[in-house]
């Protein structure tokens, strides 16, 4: 079978597997993408040079796809576009398929993906947290190994946010750098077309095919001394409020990149979160007025369901801001970015947390402006102040996906993604089967450079049982009450390793968060459990798996 079909009819069977619906808004007909797919692979054995074959994309809802309506998570709004938008037109021509479009927060106004009428987008790794917005849906496409890498945009932090939450890499680029033609405007003049991938090699080889020339003049950028790279961080009481064990993690990254030879010093945060507030509380939401307001107060008065309540009150609220408002916060931001730049001086770029804290879905449904605020902190000002940015996994959290970004001036990507490929993010994983030390899979652990970090058990809410797989394997099922504690190892391996390990698996195993012993979370493998077969033995009184093979 070709390579590009063999992966188009893996990625369908992954959607299959993983039954998270509200991820898509619309999906390509599968024939359609199959004959897409041959043709490519026909191009490519007649000589022809495709740098992305094989590749599979996703577009977020505001982006157009041809032959797939653009609703921007609202229904009613939807329209057929004429062509592909641009960036997805040159991922294409370079050999790239993309499978559909994705769900995201109504009208990209939001950081949480939970403001669409197609549902909440749940986390890839904790479906009860919410996976981050607006660019909710092509994170987590990613995140779960169904596509190579998808397409957000990024107004207030939407391409960095989702990156974070679910463990993967997004880069945003300079403002103008990619074009945002055919995509649905949520703040145009600050807009930028983004990219997730689970690797940053992935993220920049598609950013590379998306871009242009520069839309404008090239600023002159600060004169580099020779030296290491030179990275500002602020003090620790500037970060403000973050989630337990986000500091520890936040310094651990510090440290990681001091140990790779990297200068730091402390910098005054105050004129970036100062600017972050601006973003919803200024004038500047005006312009999501601008953008759709019309439409927004239209269905409004006309009693359209698909809206969502939350977003569009945020729009016609924008419709009342004064004119002298506008004047006066622009005047205002001025100094601040001239203040924030004096602040970078000759750092080559400031390394925050990308959020203070990563909310439940019910927390955020209990307060979702002021939950939505605070994701925002870090993150808000970025494209105010013009400047590009690299989102990076860190590591884990009580057993979640941890994330810092880079943040520097324009046009400064490049050096922002060599600092990033600094970072190289741990994360853990609980095998209780076929992976074990000493079984069939345990060398897949190890060829990603895993090691065994500790054995213990899960906590007593699991039942296991006895899967006919080749070669055999067990199913581990979370059960809560009436479960027992089930024999597991945790192993540390590279970040990206998950995503292959992940984009590999076959139904109806699949990756969630594991309850362990100590009460701690830790992604691990375990099993659909609509999936199980009536001759599946139960197998949890052996407690563990190599207690069942020895018996």
């Amino acid at each position: 079978m070709s390579t590009t079909l063999s992966r188009v009819r893996a990625a369908y069977a992954r959607i299959e597997a993983v039954d998270r619906p509200e991820i898509w808004i619309d999906l390509r007909p599968r024939e359609e993408v199959e004959r897409e797919a041959r043709a490519v692979d026909e191009r490519v054995s007649g000589g022809e040079r495709l740098p992305l074959a094989g590749r599979l994309f996703a577009a977020k809802g505001n982006i157009d796809v041809a032959g797939l309506p653009t609703t921007a998570g609202c229904p009613s709004y939807a329209y057929a576009p004429h062509a592909d938008a641009p960036v997805v037109a040159r991922l294409r021509a370079a050999g790239a398929i993309v499978l559909g479009t994705t769900n995201l927060d109504q009208f990209a106004t939001g950081l949480v993906g939970t403001r669409s009428p197609h549902g909440a987008v749940r986390n890839a790794h904790d479906p009860a947290r919410i996976s981050g917005g607006s660019s909710s849906g092509s994170a987590v496409a990613v995140a779960l190994g169904i596509v190579d890498f998808a397409l957000g945009t990024d107004t207030a932090g939407s391409g960095r946010v989702p990156a974070a939450f679910n463990g993967i890499v997004g880069l945003k680029p300079t403002r103008g750098l990619v074009p945002t033609a055919g995509v649905v405007p949520a703040c145009a003049s600050l807009d930028c077309v983004t990219v997730f991938a689970r690797t940053l090699p992935e993220a920049e080889q598609a950013l590379a095919h998306m871009a242009s020339p520069p839309d404008r003049d090239l600023p002159p950028l600060p004169q580099r001394t020779p030296g290491p790279w030179r990275i500002a961080v602020p003090a620790r009481d500037q970060l403000g409020e973050l989630d337990e064990g986000w500091a520890e993690a936040y310094e651990a990254s510090v440290a990681q990149l001091v140990e790779a030879g990297v200068s730091t010093r402390e910098i005054d945060l105050g004129p970036f979160t100062e600017a972050a507030a601006m973003l919803y509380q200024g004038a500047f939401v005006a312009e999501r007025y601008t953008a759709v307001g019309g439409f927004v107060d239209k269905a409004m008065s006309e009693g359209d369901p698909s809206l969502d309540p939350t977003v569009a009150g945020i729009i016609t609220r924008a419709r009342d801001i004064p004119a002298h408002q506008l004047y006066a916060d622009t005047d205002r931001l001025a100094a601040l970015r001239t203040r924030a730049l004096a602040e970078l001086a000759d750092a080559d770029a400031l390394l925050l947390p990308t959020t203070p804290g990563h909310p439940t879905l019910a927390e955020v449904a209990a307060d979702p402006l002021g939950a939505n605020a605070r994701l925002g902190r870090f993150t808000n000002s970025t494209n105010l102040f013009d400047l590009a940015a690299v989102a990076a996994p860190a590591g884990e959290v009580n057993g979640l996906p941890f994330g810092v970004m880079l943040i520097g001036p324009a046009f400064t990507d490049e050096r922002l993604a060599r600092i990033a490929g600094l970072l190289r993010p741990q994360t853990r994983l609980a095998v209780a089967g076929a992976h074990l030390s000493g079984q069939p899979l345990n060398p897949q652990l190890l060829s990603l450079g895993a090691r065994l970090d500790r054995t213990t058990t899960t906590a007593p809410v699991y039942r296991l049982h006895a899967l006919a797989t080749e070669p055999p394997k067990p199913g581990l099922v979370h059960v809560g009450e009436g479960g027992a504690a089930i024999e597991t190892e945790v192993w540390r391996l590279p970040a990206e390793g998950l995503g292959g390990l992940l984009a590999a698996l076959p139904r109806p195993m699949t990756l969630g968060s594991v309850e362990l012993a100590d009460g701690s979370r830790v992604p691990g493998f375990l099993c659909e459990p609509g999936a199980l077969v009536a001759d599946a033995e139960d197998i949890t009184s052996y407690g563990g798996w190599r207690a069942y093979l020895s018996r």
